[in-house]
Formats: C-alpha cells, sequence, structure tokens
C-alpha cells in the first residue's frame, strides 16, 4: 500500500479589511459620536453623585440614558428606586453646582 500524498496547505487571502478601533469608528460617524457624548455624560454626572449616595447603594445603580429631558438612573429594584426618590433633591443640586443641571429620572429595570 502506498503512503498517501498530501498538498500543501493553501493560502487562503481573505478579503476582510483590518479591523479599527472602536474609538476611531465613533469619531468617524456623526449619530455614533453623539452617542459617545452622551454615554461619558451620564458616566460623568454618575461621578459626581457617587460620593452623595449612601453605603451600597451605588452597586444597585448604573448610569442609564442622557437626553435633552435629562439623565436616568437604572436601579436593580423598587426599594434601590424609592430611597433614590428621596435623594432626588441633594442629587440634582450636587449636578448643578458642577454645572450639568437637568432633571434626573429613575427607571426600575427589569431582569
Amino acid at each position: 500500500m502506498s503512503t498517501p500524498r498530501y498538498l500543501p496547505p493553501r493560502i487562503i487571502r481573505t478579503s476582510v479589511p483590518s479591523p479599527k478601533p472602536v474609538s476611531d469608528v465613533m469619531r468617524a460617524h456623526d449619530g455614533l459620536a453623539q452617542l459617545g457624548e452622551r454615554l461619558e455624560g451620564s458616566r460623568r454626572r454618575m461621578r459626581v453623585i457617587a460620593p452623595a449616595l449612601p453605603g451600597l447603594l451605588i452597586n444597585a445603580i448604573q448610569p442609564g440614558p442622557l437626553d435633552e429631558d435629562g439623565w436616568s438612573l437604572l436601579v436593580a429594584n423598587a426599594a434601590v428606586a424609592a430611597k433614590l426618590r428621596h435623594l432626588l433633591p441633594r442629587l440634582e443640586s450636587l449636578l448643578a453646582q458642577a454645572g450639568m443641571a437637568g432633571r434626573i429620572r429613575v427607571k426600575l429595570v427589569q431582569k
């Protein structure tokens, strides 16, 4: 019996372009650039209010969407939402002092 004869491996040339960093793509597109700015604005607001949140409450809150009407905080459960609603005047005043005035909305995230 003869030994099998194998062909040398074929070199496959892909026509897929090299990947670009997400940050470059977001800057190149107007809509994505605005989205990136809003995301960063939401994170900035969260950093401003974080010191005013008691205990481990910050672990149950996520920064949400930022739009023309205000900013949303996404909460894990109704108890956190109730506590956060009591803190809203203080949190809104902190944002106003930081030059980020606007209304804060509290939204419950359903899992």
